[in-house]
């Protein structure tokens, strides 16, 4: 009888959903797979924003007065840099030629039609590329604590045509073209950034030597003083952000714009009108061919009608798509063209030969000349902005990537997610430019300088957004390499020219731009040794297991971990709670600073909270969403807590700890409520009252400080490699120690936080 009764309470046990501890681990697997559901959404979450109706044409009113300051102000000095005195009309009409088509290939076609499309969940730029490929193709190391975290969407083989799967096989095998890429990569940054320097000098210092026209007398010293003062008030209102900014300097740019639309229709219809037969490409062969090497020489200057179109694709991330189209097509590109052929239209018919010295004071519509002194320093200053959003933009790529430590980055829209600013990139731009200007004091030497940043961002470009039609957007190669080649060698004719401009002034762009790749790929360098040496370390729950055995304890406790080794030492429970910080959110692997404190004070907490902050590209996550909460199988008393958060909300105050218990004791009693047996509830409210008496007793903030130490080269090595690498590394380490967060920095209980250091060899 008792057999047959014991059938039937396991019969009705099974009919009712079986006993406590079954539901128990149902319940636990449903949170563990609503957890698992909210990081996949957050992984597949897009940066990229959609914008239309009215709050896109907002948006490209801004991105008129941040974006075209630069391109839009080259009017100023592109005649007076390419010819030293008055040429024939046959070459004024072939360089009139070769400004309008590369202003129709190089950026409407180029850039707008194509390499916007070539956009990184929303983001521009050269580097950008390079995270798209990386994200098609095998071809880096990722931080094992964040690679789950890494939207990756690689395509099978047989999806690829048959030149994009070669192409992508040899990437992926080949060590040396992963890291051309890589370097390629960080170097279109770094012409940028170095853009960013000379780009306010340039733009500024032309503006402010178009007053010689009204006062010869005016020295140097004094035009770069007044630049050099209005370049410092320029970055000083950099905090206001890139919204405010815009939305204030996009009528100076508009107005700007529209007066060099007017001053070259006035110019065309007073003047010679004949210069529209630029529009024919046989002048631009013609000047080419007729000019020999001088005609290839001047290149170099020409191509300054075009200096500032990388912004379009590296300010894509604070704009959009159809923002930059919108405003580019619309307004910029039809207004600069009539602005170059009406400058033509006047010095043509120049009998004295002087406009060409600075063909934009010299051809403005009579009584105008003080408004267009007024207009375009105004102009000047805009345009700096133009770049300087550039390099905040793409330095917050680097950083995301890990190609560059750390630095604050603020958030100065909640309308448009990715407007950034930068107080230390600011400040070392500032000083940069300052020293640019008084050094070059002349836009003729500055452009010298200046171009070569251009077209060499231009051409990288071009062979990149080649890779990225191939591989990710699996177009055939017989229809890639034709474009590429097109683009390739309109690319490579100015580059050529431009880069024997390198012994006048040329070398500094390069050598600066080749520093902060250097930086760059050092710091990379240096991080993948770093996740090399702390990937042995990462402790899965299973293996920490094996490594201690369980001794029971009281029923109000959670059970105890006693070493199988180290002479059967016990590792006590020690009353409180234990909030361990987590960077990678992976329940699955203990972080260093849990397994540390357990190897080095044999003890654990009664409670164990291992808490992950993972960051959103959204202004703020509703308070009922901001948590995620799962207990942490096969360790009584652990729980992983998510704290999902956008860029405006503080999420490190004092009584944090307070928050995240409640968060916890919040998910029990759900778990509880979907539990039908009493039995549960028990469990339930002795589960409660353990983390309300642990909390009672004491909490602390656990934190790692790994401290690295560089491996020395092997005896009796002899390879170079064996010296040289222990340098890199230590260049690296010297950068990371006067560069990493600080404790004090953590806006959080600072008498209950405590560091666990330990030493990993790189």
């Amino acid at each position: 009888m008792s057999g047959t009764s014991a059938e039937g309470q396991s019969a009705a046990q099974s009919e009712g959903g079986g006993d406590a501890s079954t539901d128990a681990a149902m319940a636990d697997m449903t949170d563990q797979e609503k957890a698992m559901a909210i990081a996949e959404q957050d992984l597949h979450q897009s940066r990229k924003q959609s914008y239309s109706g009215t709050v896109l044409v907002w948006l490209a009113f801004q991105a008129t007065g941040v974006i075209y300051g630069d391109i839009g102000t080259s009017p100023l000095y592109v005649f007076s840099s390419t010819f030293s005195s008055q040429p024939s009309w046959e070459d004024l009409v072939g360089a009139l030629s070769i400004i309008i088509w590369a202003l129709t290939l190089i950026v409407t076609v180029k850039y707008c039609l194509i390499v916007l499309r070539a956009d990184d969940d929303g983001q521009g730029g050269t580097f950008a590329l390079y995270s798209l490929l990386s994200r098609y193709t095998n071809i880096t190391r990722r931080d094992p604590k964040i690679a789950a975290a890494v939207h990756l969407q690689r395509y099978r083989t047989n999806d690829l045509k048959a030149g994009g799967r070669g192409l992508r096989a040899f990437l992926e095998r080949s060590k040396f073209s992963q890291f051309m890429l890589q370097f390629i990569g960080v170097l279109g940054v770094s012409m940028v950034m170095a853009d960013g320097v000379l780009t306010p000098a340039q733009s500024v210092l032309g503006a402010i030597q178009g007053i010689r026209v009204a006062n010869p007398d005016l020295g140097t010293s004094a035009i770069v003083g007044i630049t050099c003062a209005i370049l410092v008030a320029l970055f000083l209102i950099q905090p206001f952000g890139t919204s405010k900014l815009g939305t204030t300097f996009a009528p100076i740019v508009t107005v700007w714009l529209l007066f060099n639309l007017c001053s070259g229709i006035y110019n065309l219809a007073v003047h010679d009108y004949t210069v529209l037969k630029a529009f024919s490409p046989h002048y631009a062969f013609a000047y080419l061919i007729r000019n020999g090497h001088d005609g290839w020489k001047s290149l170099g200057g020409l191509l300054l009608a075009f200096t500032g179109v990388e912004a379009l694709f590296a300010d894509l991330g604070a704009f959009s798509k159809g923002a930059v189209n919108i405003s580019w097509i619309c307004l910029a590109y039809p207004c600069l063209l009539f602005a170059y052929i009406g400058q033509s239209a006047y010095i043509s018919g120049d009998a004295a030969g002087i406009a060409i010295t600075n063909p934009f004071f010299y051809t403005v519509p009579p009584g105008t000349f003080y408004f267009s002194i007024v207009i375009a320093v105004l102009a000047a200053v805009v345009a700096s902005q133009a770049m300087i959003t550039s390099t905040f933009q793409l330095l917050t790529q680097i950083m995301r990537l890990s190609y560059f430590p750390h630095i604050k980055v603020v958030h100065t829209s909640k309308t448009f997610h990715e407007q950034v600013y930068m107080p230390m990139a600011n400040w070392l731009l500032m000083i940069g430019t300052v020293i640019v200007t008084a050094v070059y004091n002349n836009t003729t030497s500055l452009g010298n300088a200046y171009g070569v940043c251009v077209i060499t961002v231009t051409f990288i470009t071009t062979c990149m957004v080649a890779l990225v039609a191939i591989l990710v957007w699996r177009l055939p190669a017989y229809i890639v390499v034709p474009i590429w080649a097109v683009f390739a060698a309109l690319d490579g004719a100015f580059l050529s020219a431009v880069y024997e401009k390198v012994p006048d002034g040329a070398w500094f762009t390069l050598l600066l731009a080749f520093i902060l790749s250097l930086i760059f790929t050092l710091w990379r360098f240096g991080k993948e040794c770093q996740w090399k040496a702390e990937s042995k370390d990462q402790l899965s729950v299973p293996a920490l297991r094996d490594a201690f055995t369980t001794v029971p304890s009281s029923d109000k406790s959670p059970a105890v971990l006693s070493s199988t080794t180290g002479g059967g030492l016990p590792l006590s429970t020690v009353p409180g709670v234990g909030i361990f910080f987590d960077k990678s959110g992976n329940p699955a692997r203990l972080p260093p600073s849990f397994t540390q404190f357990v190897l080095k004070f044999a003890a654990r907490p009664a409670v164990i909270v291992l808490f992950n902050m993972r960051p959103m590209s959204v202004p703020s996550i509703p308070a009922a969403e901001r948590y995620v909460v799962t207990r942490v199988t096969g360790l009584d008393g652990c729980y992983s807590v998510t704290l999902r958060h956008g860029y405006t909300d503080n999420v490190l105050y004092p009584g944090l700890a307070r928050d995240i218990l409640s968060q916890i004791e919040l998910a029990v009693s759900k778990g509880a409520s979907r539990r039908p047996l009493a039995a549960a509830a028990a469990d339930a409210d002795a589960e409660l009252e353990a983390l309300r008496s642990a909390y009672g007793s004491q909490m602390v903030y656990v934190l790692g400080k790994g401290a690295l130490k560089i491996r020395g080269p092997a005896a009796g090595s002899r390879s170079p490699w064996a010296y040289v690498r222990p340098a890199l590394l230590g260049m690296f380490l010297w950068i990371r120690e006067n560069s990493r967060t600080k404790l004090a920095d953590l806006d959080i209980d600072a008498d209950k936080v405590v560091e666990v250091g330990f030493i990993k060899e790189i």
